[in-house]
């Protein structure tokens, strides 16, 4: 949706502690970015981006980028990735996730299409199977040059740590939003549409710095930013 070198490893130590949000906000968090603070710079600068959002839609980013003369393109992958159609057997006959299918109906974009990709914390709560290759099709929608910047929980992110969306409302600032999944069942017996509300995504896996260079090693370099908040940002450059 549209609206208007590899092993150069560098550590910084940003301040991204998450801050309590206001008493009418309080089912929000925000919190500070270094990587997001380096991309604004990016594009405060630059003409007529084009940026992929790896989230639902956002309005506080989309008036971000449109007010500032760029073009920014959303897809929510993960709510993408529990669609039923998507289950198949393996050999094996172990229940998997098509990941074919997968990329023959999300990210379908010509190559090197966009100037910054915000994949968020995406791969931490993406299904295995579609790790891989959804990073691979990433390298290729991303322009030479253009960078991607992705989250990772650390070790001391328990198992039941929520998954978030992002809004950016500061040059280093972002405010953290709850998931919630809702899906629809079958009509009841009166004919109303019964909604099922569930916890959210599940943390998948947590990734040490050696499996994050191996996700990237085909993008020209990388950089991690350490927070304090239990989360490794990287920004990667094609």
């Amino acid at each position: 949706m549209s609206y208007t070198s590899h092993n150069l490893m560098k550590l910084f130590r940003g301040s991204s502690a998450p801050e309590t949000a206001p008493a009418q906000t309080s089912s929000k968090l925000t919190r500070r970015s270094s990587g997001l603070a380096e991309l604004w710079h990016h594009w405060e600068t630059a003409e007529n981006l084009c940026v992929l959002d790896l989230g639902s839609t956002s309005p506080t980013n989309i008036r971000h980028f449109t007010e500032r003369g760029h073009k920014i393109y959303s897809e929510d992958l993960l709510t993408a990735s529990t669609d039923p159609a998507l289950l198949t057997k393996d050999e094996n006959g172990t229940t998997i996730l098509d990941s074919r299918k997968f990329l023959a109906e999300n990210l379908v974009y010509p190559a090197a299409r966009f100037d910054a990709i915000l994949c968020w914390n995406l791969a931490d709560y993406l299904d295995e199977g579609l790790v891989k290759p959804v990073v691979g099709r990433l390298w290729s929608v991303l322009k030479p040059g253009g960078m991607l910047l992705a989250f990772f929980h650390t070790r001391d992110a328990g198992p039941d740590t929520p998954c978030h969306r992002f809004h950016i409302v500061g040059p280093d600032i972002l405010e953290m939003q709850k998931i919630e999944l809702r899906r629809e069942t079958r009509r009841g017996p009166t004919g109303a549409i019964h909604t099922a509300v569930s916890e959210g995504f599940q943390l998948q896996r947590v990734f040490n710095n050696r499996h994050i260079e191996t996700l990237f090693r085909d993008f020209a370099s990388i950089k991690f930013f350490l927070a304090r908040d239990s989360i490794r940002e990287v920004l990667v450059v094609r």
